[in-house]
């Protein structure tokens, strides 16, 4: 069983080092852990510090994309080298290492394809009363559109098995955090949440500049991974909705017109045919969306068995060090963009 903890990682030299030196060495029913950083475009000497440190890959984008796809490519790198389970963590040292036993164990005992780590949120002192209200109420909502109970949906601390990265996709540039439960819940994996302790901030976090800018891009990319899943429901929702209001105007000018009261009150007829226009038209792009959402499924199902082939054989292959103590490997194709470097210095 072979254990890969990744971290992603932007211009984090100062606090890289003591985020690894916190990592287990060795966790009972684990044959092999390593450790993978992704270098998304930093300018200052990350990459230089995680292989010092004697990290055993480095994925290192041209330029920064972005925690969403920072989190992929790790994963990519992942299952490429052949990891049973995969642990994300971040590299400000939030999370306390010696908790990675905690979140593994599910997926040990096989209960759990999903196991993410509950921060206590209340009791995190650098967190703004603000900030913990929004944290519950954003989890609160990826409960309901994942239909899951996890407390703790912002959290970056996760385990995956292989088969459930095999699965995992994420669309959107912003986080991996939210969507990824949507989508594991929707697609019935089984995912558990596990009391994690965190440690002192060590410095601000980058992932949003403003408590707005959080709130806005974290309920767009709800609505987004929503709409993938359930655009039937949605939408069925919505049009319906509209056409109640269309209907309302519709009784109103009927009950002028019984009254012997109808001139002056066109106007209530007009509105309530277009908004029952507009309700069947959105009930229609909900079937539509329902349609291309089963497609979806089976094309992800494809996908599914297309990387596993893929993966398989790449984890089966020796890995092939050059005489220097680094060797790139250059993904060829647009979706990856970045090289993996395996370090001869292992930790």
């Amino acid at each position: 069983m072979k254990l890969i903890i990744q971290i992603p990682c932007y211009n984090e030299a100062e606090t890289l080092e003591v985020t690894l030196n916190d990592l287990p060495k060795h966790i009972d029913g684990i044959d092999e852990i390593e450790y993978l950083i992704i270098d998304d475009g930093s300018t200052d000497n990350t990459a230089e510090v995680a292989k010092k440190w004697g990290v055993h890959y480095v994925v290192r984008f041209r330029r920064n994309k972005g925690l969403a796809k920072g989190f992929m490519a790790g994963l990519d790198a992942c299952l490429r080298n052949g990891a049973d389970i995969i642990v994300n963590t971040d590299a400000d040292n939030q999370y306390c290492g010696a908790d990675i036993e905690r979140l593994v164990r599910p997926i040990l005992d096989g209960e759990a394809h999903v196991v993410i780590g509950e921060r206590p949120i209340d009791e995190t002192e650098h967190f703004s009363p603000l900030k913990k209200k929004l944290q519950h109420l954003g989890s609160w909502v990826v409960r309901v559109a994942s239909k899951t109970d996890i407390p703790d949906a912002p959290s970056g601390f996760r385990a995956y098995s292989r088969d459930a990265a095999l699965r995992i996709n994420v669309i959107n540039d912003y986080t991996y955090t939210l969507e990824t439960i949507v989508q594991a819940g929707r697609d019935k994996m089984a995912i558990k949440s596990v009391p994690i302790r965190t440690n002192p901030e060590l410095r601000k976090s980058r992932l949003f500049h403003s408590m707005w800018g959080y709130v806005k891009k974290s309920v767009l990319t709800i609505m987004r991974a929503y709409l993938m899943y359930r655009p039937l429901y949605f939408f069925m929702l919505l049009g319906g909705i509209i056409s109640a209001v269309g209907a309302a105007f519709f009784i109103r000018f009927f009950v002028f017109v019984l009254m012997g009261d109808s001139s002056g009150h066109v106007q209530s007829l007009i509105f309530a045919s277009m908004m029952m226009i507009i309700g069947f038209q959105t009930i229609v792009v909900g079937l539509l969306g329902d349609i291309i959402s089963a497609n979806r499924k089976i094309l992800q199902d494809v996908q599914y068995h297309l990387r596993k082939m893929d993966y398989d054989h790449d984890s089966n292959k020796e890995p092939v060090y050059e005489t220097s103590d680094l060797m790139a490997v250059t993904e060829e194709d647009e979706k990856a963009d970045y090289e993996i470097i395996h370090n001869n210095k292992k930790s």
